[in-house]
């Protein structure tokens, strides 16, 4: 089970909030967390997720980015994440339902975490480029 801790979180909710992320990352050269929106595994699924991150991801190839997807307390979307290639998930399982998915996630390559970061989430932000610049140039949250 890991955590990023050297990079910067942002909530996106779509295609637009990760290419807007990339592109005030893109002159900073940042690594970046591209987090889904609470529960997203719920209810925009796996793979629409992970189309989400290529098409983004695709286009800025020099930002060292990462998605992760909040699978919250289902194992059965962690698993599908796995399955669908997704690296990165976020869930909140009891003690033995975690032990036997984090196994389940080192047999993948996939990476648990746990802890999530301070972030700046980018639903209903109007100007996001300049919101995702500004979190960018801020010290970063401990």
């Amino acid at each position: 089970m890991g955590c990023q801790p050297n990079r910067r979180a942002f909530i996106i909710h779509g295609v637009d909030d990760a290419r807007a992320v990339l592109t005030a990352a893109s002159p900073t050269g940042e690594p970046v967390a591209l987090w889904s929106g609470p529960g997203a595994a719920a209810y925009i699924g796996a793979p629409m997720f992970r189309e989400i991150i290529d098409a983004a991801t695709s286009e800025f190839a020099a930002i060292d980015a990462i998605g992760v997807l909040d699978c919250g307390r289902d194992p059965g979307f962690a698993l599908a994440a796995f399955r669908h290639g997704i690296e990165f998930v976020w869930v909140d399982f009891p003690p033995a339902t975690l032990f036997r998915v984090a196994n389940i996630a080192r047999q993948t390559g996939a990476t648990i975490i746990r802890k999530r970061p301070p972030a700046l989430d980018l639903a209903g932000c109007t100007e996001p480029i300049a919101a995702c610049r500004n979190w960018l140039s801020k010290p970063r949250p401990q």
